[in-house]
């Protein structure tokens, strides 16, 4: 706790200031007051956790475990063959110049409201920080322990498991805290584009309704949800990357 002090100090300042400015406007349609969110989502609890956050978690790692396979497959090739990263990298930075808020509607008239135009959004938005971090990984390794190994009679199946991945891990477990946040705005951005349940399409429904404590709910569940996420990676990551403190 002491390490999250002046965090935990921060947030209190920030609420309390949020809680005073919402009472002194008093216009809870437009700026809802923290407590008059926290009272919306406990009497929106059923709905929110039984029905659309479900809903939402499904499409966050759906698209999230696609994006690890790909993207981890994708710097593998890249790292392994300098034809294939010449060809490829070009094309996975294009991916990111595209407004994907434009391509979701298509997604829905392709696929229609199933949950595949949802899980593209968050696989086109999650990918490049994967591909990206693990190429730039694999290729942190130093070329002296790889003449090293190589001397020892090493393959290259050998230097890649005993050298290059554990090399690419930070930057893989790096990746994933960037990814997980941004699966879970990408499966609520494509759920606010055309979707049937969802904590995106639940806040957009109570945006034409003006309850502003109800637009508020879902989304503070989405940040709680990705905070605990990235918590979890934290320490996974401690887990496995013990030598990590040792070097």
């Amino acid at each position: 706790m002491k390490k999250y002090k002046s965090s935990i100090i921060v947030s209190i300042i920030f609420f309390a200031v949020w809680e005073l400015l919402a009472r002194y406007i008093n216009a809870m349609y437009i700026l809802p007051s923290p407590s008059r969110i926290v009272l919306k989502i406990w009497q929106l609890k059923e709905p929110l956790f039984l029905i659309h956050l479900p809903a939402t978690l499904l499409v966050t790692f759906l698209g999230l475990i696609i994006s690890v396979v790909l993207g981890v497959a994708l710097a593998i090739a890249m790292n392994s063959n300098e034809k294939i990263e010449k060809a490829i990298y070009p094309i996975v930075v294009v991916t990111q110049t595209v407004p994907i808020t434009a391509l979701a509607p298509i997604f829905v008239l392709w696929f229609g409201y199933s949950i595949w135009s949802k899980v593209i959004v968050t696989i086109l938005i999650t990918f490049f920080p994967i591909t990206v971090n693990v190429y730039d990984g694999l290729r942190s390794t130093r070329k002296d322990m790889e003449e090293l190994l190589m001397t020892y009679g090493a393959s290259k199946k050998d230097i890649f498991i005993k050298l290059k991945l554990p090399s690419s891990l930070p930057y893989f477990f790096s990746a994933l805290k960037i990814a997980v946040p941004l699966s879970v705005i990408g499966a609520a951005i494509s759920e606010w584009l055309g979707a049937q349940k969802g904590l995106g399409y639940f806040s957009k429904r109570m945006m034409t309704q003006l309850d502003g404590a109800a637009v508020f709910a879902p989304i503070c569940i989405l940040s709680l949800a990705a905070l605990l996420f990235v918590s979890i990676i934290n320490i996974l990551e401690k887990k496995l990357i013990t030598w990590r403190n040792e070097s």
